[in-house]
């Protein structure tokens, strides 16, 4: 038996290849399938099955894909109603691989469809070997019930017995290998490291050591992370059965004078993936600035609109099919171009440009002690402004803005902060859209600020 990880960084999804003899299982893919066909390859393996533990939110699932590609049978969870050609699983139903035995136990709590399987390895002996519990358990946390609007409580309760009267229930040694690891939102605390025993986690995973029913449901119901928009489409999309990648738009450059016209028409997104102080200095008006370096595929689905045409404004044109796989991943899958010669091009035709302010947190703090206008807006989460602010700064979380903008005042200037100056440049680019103007993006961020020996309040 062999067990082949597959991790993408940004979403933090793990995926799997569980081989047998001469065949291999593909578990919870990406939606990219090219390196699930080229491991098959080098271990020798056929393709012969996808597993679905279920109806992922974060991301587009890469199942009708890899089906198209090799006619392997997609299995499902039955509770999914999914309506794409699908072999449905339920609890007991038992798949065989060569000389594996895979087991279906139902796991509701993370989603209402959960599975897990668990595999035997039968060839040495009969005792469960390795779990492969989707989004239920994961490294140091567990999945979180709060997905589904008004079902939260019901779900956490659920979740709490999947885990103590199913999972819990295998023995100590058998291998777990979760669709998450630290930087997904799908949980709250998850560790960096990425696979661990059901024996490690009974003893050392904070969630578990809960015991009581109502306190556990309390715990994984407040103070969640927010969730980003696009939880709200993907499990959908990912039931219905995503569009076929070789199905999407070609993209194609466009010009000054198109671009212009894109813009007076407003029929179109665009979106400069160029670092914030290159965006602060020049940008085409009615930009989205979502920053190469943030955590880009969650950051995209969170805010931009799938139901928009895109079009990229890049520093470096051989960077964008990369990035075009991370809006793909997410279900924006309306990219249909980029800036021709890019945002620097579009200066040069003598079109009108916009920017914004980028300073120090130094010159920060001199505009504080000589403009008691100004307001410093910080972008970061709560749980972060609660640990240290500026005193006197109002907190909106970036992707709030939004809506939220309505509580600020464009008369004054406003001084945009997070931990770094990427979230906060992402922030001015939407106040921009909402027609704000006297905006400072401030360069190093919250981090900055400590740094420069300026203290914090809380």
């Amino acid at each position: 038996m062999i067990i082949r990880q597959f991790f993408i960084p940004g979403i933090a999804h793990n995926s799997y290849l569980l081989g047998g003899v001469s065949s291999c299982f593909i578990i919870d893919p990406a939606r990219h399938p090219e390196p699930y066909l080229l491991a098959a390859e080098e271990e020798g393996f056929e393709i012969t099955g996808i597993l679905i533990t279920h109806l992922h939110a974060d991301f587009i699932s890469g199942h009708l894909e890899l089906h198209h590609l090799t006619s392997a049978p997609v299995y499902a969870p039955k509770q999914a109603n999914c309506i794409f050609p699908h072999v449905p699983v339920r609890e007991n139903s038992e798949i065989i691989l060569d000389n594996c035995s895979i087991k279906v136990i139902e796991t509701p709590g993370h989603t209402p469809e959960h599975v897990s399987y668990l595999v035997t390895h039968r060839s040495r002996g009969e005792d469960p070997v390795a779990l492969f519990p989707g989004d239920t358990l994961f490294v140091g946390d567990v999945g979180r019930p709060d997905l589904f609007p008004g079902r939260a409580h019901e779900l956490a309760s659920a979740l709490f017995t999947s885990l103590h009267e199913k999972i819990l229930q295998l023995p100590d040694y058998c291998e777990v290998y979760p669709a998450h690891g630290a930087g997904s939102f799908c949980g709250r605390a998850l560790s960096s490291k990425r696979t661990t025993t059901i024996g490690y986690e009974r003893r050392n995973n904070p969630a578990l050591q809960t015991i009581d029913r109502n306190t556990f449901i309390h715990e994984l119901t407040e103070n969640m992370p927010p969730s980003p928009d696009h939880f709200s489409r993907c499990s959908d999309t990912n039931r219905i059965g995503p569009a076929l990648l070789s199905t999407l738009p070609k993209i194609r450059p466009f010009n000054s004078r198109e671009l212009e016209k894109i813009l007076s028409d407003n029929c179109c997104e665009i979106v400069d993936i160029r670092r914030y102080d290159a965006f602060g200095s020049v940008h085409i008006p009615g930009s989205w600035n979502l920053d190469g370096e943030l955590n880009f595929s969650t950051f995209a689905g969170w805010v931009l609109p799938p139901d928009r045409d895109i079009i990229l404004a890049v520093h470096n044109q051989d960077d964008i099919p990369g990035i075009i796989k991370k809006f793909q991943r997410v279900g924006l899958d309306r990219i249909i171009g980029f800036v021709l010669g890019g945002v620097q091009k579009y200066a040069l035709a003598g079109k009108r440009t916009g920017n914004i302010r980028t300073i120090s947190v130094h010159e920060l703090k001199d505009l504080l002690s000589t403009d008691k206008n100004v307001q410093v807006l910080d972008v970061r989460t709560w749980e972060e402004y609660a640990g240290s602010h500026i005193p006197g700064s109002i907190n909106i979380h970036w992707p709030d803005l939004r809506i939220d903008y309505v509580k600020l005042t464009k008369d004054n200037p406003i001084a945009v902060i997070c931990g770094t100056g990427s979230r906060s440049g992402f922030a001015c680019s939407i106040l921009k859209r909402n027609g704000f103007s006297d905006l400072f993006n401030i360069a190093g961020g919250f981090t900055g600020w400590i740094a420069a020996g300026f203290g914090d309040g809380n």
